[in-house]
């Protein structure tokens, strides 16, 4: 198994009529995948698909947008689940807990953090809360976190909350670590979350836009993620099209173009990396 996509969501409606085959396609092509939750039927479903296959694992927890019922998304709950928050609790700690007792495949927390572009002021403060829960979660639990952090349009305030927090936790936490899923800051900001141990994960989203290209250079090899976000930001050549973890591929190939060096490399390191943070074999 070379490849790694540490970020993807086949627990999603959108792949409901074509699960298997997406599966099958995963194991042929050689790649692990960690499906990631965003609220509770999403990541139970993430535990159940990483229980019935032995490539798979599950990330478990709260996406911020859905601290409140501001935003849906159908690739993700179809018709159903329009009005959902967290069914009554800002954060239902217990809940997720049991979820990660229920199966040695969960191997984080997430996707968890702060979303300013789709949030109000009433959200913001409700995303907080989440998160903070989910970040005692996970130093209770001794797991890594999967962030999500999202800022406003022409802003990095998300991002600057994000680092304010875990800086908070680190001082009583040393060991508490994680990966800033689908990272669009500047290698400033990169550099600060490399500070507290943090790794950085790229999408397909560098095959077809040259601003990262000084990003991923300046993440070192030690600390670099490859990820789909599937269903979304498909990568070179396959834009426009629902994206897959298969195309995890093609995200190893570009950072390997950027660095200049060889995709094999560039796939030994993502693997070591994900096995040290994840516990992803």
């Amino acid at each position: 198994m070379k490849y790694r996509d540490i970020h993807a969501h086949m627990n999603f409606v959108i792949y409901r009529d074509d699960l298997g085959a997406v599966i099958e396609r995963t194991r042929n092509d050689g790649i692990v995948v960690m499906n990631v939750g965003t609220q509770q039927d999403t990541s139970k479903r993430a535990v159940e698909l990483a229980e019935h296959h032995d490539h798979l694992y599950a990330v478990v927890g709260l996406h911020p947008i859905h601290t409140t019922a501001s935003y849906h998304d159908h690739d993700e709950l179809g018709d159903q689940g329009q009005e959902f928050t967290s069914r009554g609790e800002i954060f239902d700690k217990e809940y997720y807990r049991k979820l990660i007792h229920s199966s040695q495949k969960v191997v984080g927390i997430g996707e968890c953090g702060l979303d300013y572009y789709h949030g109000d002021s009433e959200s913001k403060e409700k995303q907080e809360i989440a998160f903070r829960k989910q970040i005692e979660l996970a130093i209770e639990e001794k797991l890594p976190l999967m962030l999500h952090v999202r800022p406003s349009e022409n802003s990095y305030d998300a991002y600057e909350d994000v680092l304010k927090i875990l800086k908070e936790y680190k001082a009583d936490a040393p060991n508490l670590i994680g990966d800033v899923h689908f990272f669009a800051g500047t290698v400033d900001i990169a550099k600060e979350f490399l500070d507290l141990g943090f790794y950085i994960s790229f999408t397909g989203v560098i095959t077809f836009a040259k601003m990262y290209e000084e990003l991923v250079q300046s993440v070192p090899m030690e600390r670099i993620l490859s990820e789909t976000d599937a269903p979304y930001v498909s990568p070179v050549p396959f834009r426009g099209k629902r994206n897959e973890p298969s195309h995890v591929r093609e995200v190893v190939k570009k950072i390997a173009e950027i660095k200049g060096v060889e995709e094999d490399i560039v796939a030994e390191h993502i693997r070591n990396n994900a096995q040290k943070l994840f516990g992803v074999r």
